[in-house]
């Protein structure tokens, strides 16, 4: 009998232990984390009472787009799945933009939870604790108890996905019951609904602010949390049916949570923290703030406690996902070989998980506050988004043979309006943020070219042929930013309205262009072999325990 190949052993030493309990309290763990604890002061700040309304529109994005990963993951349940679908179908510079995008926007959010932590715990009526936040972002003692919080994430993750397994799920449900809680507590102590219509109406900053608030306030950094039960797929027992119930049914619980915090949050806040209107609203921890201003000290005290416990539990499943996502990019041909390394005897990338560890050293660095790496988090999740709804239609024209346990009628439909949806939040994020997220992808290529560049170029030339709609997209989007309307940061060379036509045109445009590009590289043919593998293999353990049971 041959060996397998290092890939297929590597995946062979993932456990299949996870089921739709589990992997649906990934999903909900992953987007009940620091948003929670942050979003609803800065949706208010930027959108006022509309703001209830972007965390309906952020649902309404994420659904639709987890909708077409959802097929992908249930065809491919490997680990790191967001990172390669895009490889599947449209080879290397395609595969590998998405995956760097992707990988960004997960590995920076691990910085984001601890971060979140501190300056939670800045608010505490302790000298060395108000110590850790200057009011803009944490010091260097912040950054050395944020720093400690890591080593935590990453260590709970280094023993076995058992252990990860059963001490998210019962975060999972201290961090559904907490914000739960809080949003029943406030509306209970003190409800103004004159917020929802004085201090501007119920849009004070005009709908752009709305749609604005979607892309950075934490919004889409929240729903971001879909994408873990894909990435832990290798893990599933039963991929083709819990995937699917578990990204949709965690997005659709959050949302529920979250408008009503929103809500909450709107109707307690103090009268005369709004005379200077919504945008000076400046809490160090907003909800925590509400407890003790009507007097609930009990729930500021459960609300300290749980800014560890929901951003840490966050964080720790992200330390788990982007763990796999490198397993991932090591497949793709990305990252030397140790980062495909998986211990046998616990089933974790353990080099990988060291790597993404000090990548959010590195973060942690660089961006100390909670409101600086949720917006660069957004736009470059937003930026990975947009391979799913072009690869799970290109892999319907390249391979309609492979096995799908989810197919959904109407994704011919689903995929082109994901492709929009993307397009809008990316351009509502703003110029000049979205040029400076678009310019960290750039900062990936050298990576890209130190692995492919060797190639003979007519090896390479598909791939780049295949590729181009992702970079030309990327440009096309910067500059459209930039010469967009004032509302949304540009120079005001497209009009109001008329802006929004056109970044819908372009989502269509480059989706059209995308599907069509797609070619049937050697990352698909290969990933073909080992399904056809795998399915021989489950086909001769049923024909073996059907003659046992025959013999007996």
């Amino acid at each position: 009998m041959s060996e397998p190949d290092s890939s297929t052993a590597s995946h062979q030493n993932y456990r299949r232990s996870l089921g739709t309990i589990s992997l649906t309290a990934v999903g909900l763990g992953s987007i009940i984390g620091s948003g929670w604890l942050f979003g609803a002061e800065r949706a208010a700040k930027l959108a006022g009472p509309a703001s209830i309304l972007a965390w309906v529109i952020g649902a309404a994005v994420a659904l639709t787009i987890a909708l077409t990963y959802s097929e992908l993951g249930s065809m491919f349940p490997k680990a790191g799945g967001m990172v390669r679908y895009g490889q599947y179908s449209h080879g290397s510079l395609a595969g590998y933009l998405a995956a760097w995008a992707n990988w960004i926007a997960i590995v920076s959010v691990i910085p984001g939870e601890a971060t979140a932590s501190v300056q939670y715990m800045s608010s505490w009526h302790f000298g060395w604790a108000q110590g850790l936040f200057d009011g803009k972002e944490l010091t260097l003692s912040g950054v050395a108890l944020a720093s400690v919080l890591l080593v935590v994430y990453f260590a709970l993750n280094w023993f076995a996905i058992t252990l990860f397994a059963k001490t998210n799920t019962a975060i999972t449900v201290f961090k559904v019951v907490v914000p739960t809680l809080t949003a029943g507590a406030l509306l209970f102590a003190h409800f103004d609904s004159a917020h929802f219509t004085d201090h501007g109406g119920f849009a004070p900053n005009g709908w752009s602010s709305v749609f604005t608030a979607v892309a950075v306030s934490g919004i889409v950094w929240a729903f971001n949390g879909f994408q873990s039960p894909l990435n832990l797929a290798g893990e599933a027992r039963n991929p083709g049916k819990s995937l699917p119930k578990a990204v949709i049914g965690s997005i659709l619980i959050a949302l529920v949570i979250y408008v009503a915090l929103q809500i909450a949050f709107l109707g307690a806040i103090p009268s005369a923290d709004l005379s200077g209107g919504w945008s000076s609203l400046s809490y160090t921890s907003p909800l925590a703030d509400l407890a003790i201003a009507w007097g609930m000290n009990w729930l500021a005290l459960v609300l300290y406690a749980d800014a560890f416990v929901s951003p840490s539990g966050t964080g720790m499943i992200y330390a788990a996902t982007t763990s796999r996502m490198i397993h991932g990019v090591q497949e793709n041909g990305h990252l030397p070989k140790i980062f495909g390394k998986v211990d046998a005897k616990t089933g974790i990338p353990r080099p990988a998980l060291v790597l993404n560890l000090v990548v959010a050293f590195m973060f942690l660095a660089v961006f100390r506050g909670w409101g600086s790496l949720a917006e660069i988090v957004s736009v470059a999740t937003v930026i990975s988004y947009i391979t799913g709804p072009v690869a799970v239609m290109s892999l319907r024209r390249l391979a309609p043979d492979l096995p799908r346990p989810v197919r959904l009628r109407a994704m011919p439909v689903i995929a082109p309006v994901a492709m929009v949806f993307g397009s809008l939040v990316l351009y509502w994020a703003r110029w000049p943020l979205t040029g400076k997220v678009i310019l960290l992808m750039a900062v990936g290529l050298p990576i890209w070219a130190w692995y492919e560049l060797r190639k003979p170029f007519a090896e390479l030339k598909p791939h780049l042929k295949a590729g181009a709609w992702m970079v030309a997209y990327l440009f096309v989007m910067a500059g459209v930013s930039w010469a967009g309307s004032a509302d949304f940061g540009g120079h005001g060379y497209l009009p109001e309205g008329w802006d929004l036509l056109i970044v819908a045109a372009i989502g269509l445009a480059f989706y059209r262009w995308g599907v069509a590009s797609s070619w049937a590289n050697p990352s698909l043919d290969t990933v073909r072999r080992e399904i056809a593998a795998e399915e021989a293999a489950k086909a001769a353990s049923g024909t073996a325990e059907d003659v046992a049971t025959s013999r007996v």
